[in-house]
Order: structure tokens, then C-alpha cells, then sequence
């Protein structure tokens, strides 16, 4: 293929899984939600995750997102130096998006700061977000589809904690935000959690805590242990589906972090819905893939 071929490919691609991952849950989500659905024997809490679980049939069978609310595009790239289209992502990204709006469809989400307008096509400025990370001696391309909704987003926050609060604070400032705004995301959640030096920081690595499949540990085992305290503490408020009671409030609980200033300790929170909406695709230099998030997958 030429440049040209190889660009319309690589968009193609990248629409057809984003518009994809709208209507499609990733199978450790599917496998989770199974699960605690399982576990539930209040009336309500039952009816809630079979109303669920017949919205991602009607998707299936309709063609249609899962949710209306498809959310702004976030990419998290990892591209490796010898990926052939290295300098054409971020043009191709955009292209992408322009392209899943209308297969989608996607709704109409990316309203301009100040100028308080909605671009039409869920393209604006930095948007679609794209994390970057370069890959050394690599050919291929990894890329993380995340669609950020209004509910999920809410509980959203990041602080520096004073020294002496330490990780007892990052505990009570997860509680705190969970019980306070964790009802607007449609529980059960997925509960991303950062921990750096800075807020800016925290807040990234808990957002990208979001990507990582269900079930995974922290690398560090204290961190490891930090994520199952947690999780089992935020269980036991039994929130349940849709803020409605029930047996669990989360589908999980991951934490990233990054050393820090020996004076400062930062947390971040980010939250996903019940329809955690995220994805992983792998593209190598001859534009095949391979979805690593939803096995099987025919774009």
C-alpha cells in the first residue's frame, strides 16, 4: 500500500472500533457485571442489571450504542518509532472520530470553551484527547479507546493532601468523593485511582488506572492490598446498581502511581460506568489488527 492506502486504512480501522466499543462492552466487563449480577438477590438490584443486560441486547441487535451519552474521545496511544504512520496519528485520529460520529452514530459531545458551541462532529480543540507514550525499536501501534460520558466524568477530582494526611488521606478522599458523587456515574464503578507528587499527575494516572482489564493487581503489593481494602470498603456501603442498593458498589478498584516529592502526597479519581466503555485495538506495519479488549471482533 501507499501512504495514502495506508492512512485511509489506519482511519478506517480506528472508526469502525470506536464506533464498535459504543455498542460492545469489553469482555472483562461483560464477565464482571455477570458476575455481580449473580450475587444479587435484592428485587430491585435484580431488575436493575436485567434492564442492563437487555439494553446491550437491543444494542447488539439494533446496531446502536449502549448508552446515548458516547461521551468525548479519548486515544492513549502507544506507538512504536518504526510505525509506519507515526507522523499521520493525530490527523488520522481526528478523521476517525469525524468518521465514527456518522457510523456510529456517536452523539454530538465536544462543545467549545467559551465559545459554547457544539462542533457537530465530536472533533475540537484536543479533542479527541491523545495520550502519547513512543515505543523504541517497536513496528506497531497500540491504542486505548476511551469514551468519557458526563456521569462517569463527575465524580472526576484531584488533590495534594497536606504531608501528614498520608495514605489514610487517600483512603478518606476516594470515600468521601464515592459517597458524595459516585451515584451520577451508574454504579456499579470502575474506580480509578492515581497517587504522585502532584495533582496534574495523579490525575492522568488515575484515568489511565481506568484502562487496565478487571481483575489486574497494582504491580507493588501494598498497592495490590491497597486496591482490595478499598474495594472491599466501598462494597459495604452497598450501593448497588444504579445507586439503587444492592450487594456491591464496584466492579473494581485500580491504582497507578509515580514517585513523589518527599513533602507532598497527590490523589486522583476517576470513575467508570456500569457501560465502561473502553477498548484496545493493536495495528502492526502492515495495518492488521488484532482487538485485544473484545476478542473476536469484526471491524
Amino acid at each position: 500500500m501507499n501512504k495514502k492506502e495506508q492512512r485511509e486504512r489506519f482511519i478506517d480501522i480506528i472508526a469502525g472500533f470506536t464506533a464498535y466499543i459504543a455498542k460492545y462492552l469489553p469482555d472483562d466487563v461483560l464477565v464482571k457485571l455477570q458476575e455481580l449480577r449473580e450475587k444479587e438477590d435484592a428485587p430491585l438490584a435484580k431488575i436493575i442489571y436485567e434492564a442492563m443486560f437487555n439494553d446491550l441486547k437491543m444494542a447488539k441487535e439494533l446496531d446502536r450504542p449502549c448508552c446515548q451519552d458516547t461521551g468525548v474521545i479519548q486515544y492513549f496511544v502507544q506507538v512504536g518509532t518504526r510505525f509506519p504512520l507515526i507522523d499521520e496519528i493525530e490527523d488520522c485520529l481526528q478523521e476517525a472520530v469525524k468518521k465514527a460520529t456518522i457510523i456510529g452514530p456517536l452523539r454530538h459531545n465536544a462543545v467549545e470553551v467559551f465559545d459554547e458551541k457544539n462542533t457537530g462532529n465530536n472533533v475540537g480543540t484536543r479533542v479527541p484527547w491523545i495520550d502519547w507514550e513512543i515505543i523504541p525499536n517497536s513496528d506497531d501501534v497500540k491504542i486505548y479507546v476511551y469514551m468519557a460520558g458526563g456521569g462517569c466524568s463527575l465524580p472526576g477530582t484531584a488533590k495534594v493532601l497536606m504531608p501528614l494526611e498520608g495514605y489514610e488521606g487517600v483512603v478518606e478522599f476516594v470515600f468521601n468523593q464515592i459517597t458524595s458523587y459516585g451515584i451520577n456515574a451508574c454504579p456499579p464503578l470502575l474506580v480509578g485511582i492515581g497517587i504522585a507528587g502532584s495533582a496534574d499527575v495523579a490525575a492522568k494516572l488515575s484515568k489511565k488506572a481506568l484502562l487496565r482489564p478487571i481483575g489486574s493487581h497494582n504491580s507493588n503489593p501494598r498497592g495490590a492490598e491497597l486496591e482490595s481494602l478499598i474495594e472491599n470498603g466501598l462494597n459495604t456501603l452497598k450501593i448497588g446498581p444504579g445507586g439503587l442498593g444492592g450487594e456491591n458498589s464496584v466492579m473494581g478498584v485500580h491504582i497507578e502511581q509515580a514517585a513523589r516529592h518527599p513533602a507532598t502526597i497527590a490523589v486522583g479519581l476517576s470513575t467508570g460506568c456500569w457501560a465502561h466503555r473502553r477498548g484496545l485495538i493493536k495495528i502492526n506495519a502492515h495495518l492488521e489488527y488484532e482487538t485485544i479488549s473484545h476478542k473476536g471482533a469484526i471491524l
